[in-house]
């Protein structure tokens, strides 16, 4: 009993310590450097391959060097090989020094089920940049409670879609690797709440928030700005998990939400009744600002964010920025 009551009081102290703390930043990328594509979660079908060939290409036309995780292109039934193979390929580009960042070939499901298989302490003497967004999240809240911040970007398969018609999700991500400065401006909602605020950025997905809950990998959104996004739930499903997460106090002490993409909401055969912002509006305290329609989640326009980042985010009525801090 004395032991588990000091293992709690201790995760309790790490995640506490995220609040006030600043976050070990990675080292930008240079040209030269070696980026990793691995597959952490859901399998990459014979169909996207030439999507990571895409997004190799991208990467080396900035003059960057790719590799790819041993088992990239494997398979297990739903995942990109075992749980076994696609840890050692996360442990592989964690540990190796010449990879300088670890971009997720794509989402799905899965990198849960690597998390407590991965040892991240040469990964924490030596940090380097992990991208992804989607499954990614349960990465981006586990290696945020370690101290080092994140990129929550386009991923390998993104490259399913035309450069020319996701330039600014290409051209967000390169200024995010390489430490160009990164600010946004978007029109502004209807159901916005208008404010002025900073604080470190957090979130990602909902389901995956959701599912951290109760675990060292929940993280704490006290003085934060949490940003959120989801794809493919019904309304109710939406509604029990941002529940969740209030009933957990996520929006306890927050200082603003961020609500980015909401994508391919299900129809239920019982209408829900409202749109998707009134359900955020009304689990979110009404002292704290929201801003609505942020391009970055799973739509074409996906914006990165680097997450653990301190922001200044201002929400008027005709537009609203989020400007990262250097």
């Amino acid at each position: 009993m004395k032991y588990t009551f000091l293992f709690f009081l201790f995760i309790s102290m790490s995640i506490t310590s995220q609040t006030n703390t600043t976050l070990v930043r990675p080292p930008y990328l240079q040209k030269g450097d070696t980026i990793a594509i691995v597959g952490p979660a859901g399998i990459i079908k014979a169909h996207k391959k030439p999507d990571i060939a895409k997004a190799k290409a991208l990467a080396e036309s900035w003059g960057l060097k790719v590799v790819y995780g041993k088992h990239l292109f494997s398979q297990a039934k739903h995942f990109a090989g075992t749980d076994e193979e696609r840890c050692q390929d996360f442990q592989d580009a964690l540990d190796n020094p010449n990879i300088k960042a670890i971009w997720s070939g794509r989402g799905g499901y899965g990198s849960v089920r690597v998390l407590d298989r991965l040892d991240f302490s040469t990964f924490l003497k030596h940090p380097k940049w992990i991208i992804g967004y989607s499954d990614i999240t349960a990465f981006h809240s586990h290696i945020h409670n370690l101290g080092v911040e994140t990129l929550h970007a386009m991923m390998g398969t993104s490259m399913q879609d035309k450069p020319e018609d996701i330039p600014n999700t290409i051209e967000s991500f390169r200024k995010a690797l390489f430490g160009a400065p990164i600010s946004y401006t978007v029109p502004s909602s209807t159901y916005n709440r208008t404010g002025k605020v900073s604080g470190k950025i957090v979130g990602g997905n909902i389901a995956i928030l959701s599912s951290m809950l109760g675990s060292d990998s929940q993280i704490s959104t006290e003085n934060k700005i949490l940003f959120i996004e989801e794809i493919g739930e019904y309304k109710y499903s939406i509604d029990r998990m941002l529940q969740s997460l209030k009933r957990a106090g996520y929006f306890k002490n927050v200082k603003a939400v961020i609500v980015g993409g909401m994508t391919k909401i299900k129809k239920n055969t019982t209408p829900w009744g409202a749109p998707i912002e009134q359900i955020i509006v009304d689990v979110v305290p009404k002292e704290v600002p929201l801003l609505f329609n942020f391009p970055a989640g799973h739509d074409a326009d996906n914006r990165a964010l680097v997450l653990g980042r301190i922001v200044d985010v201002t929400i008027t009525n005709t537009e609203s920025s989020v400007v990262f801090r250097p």
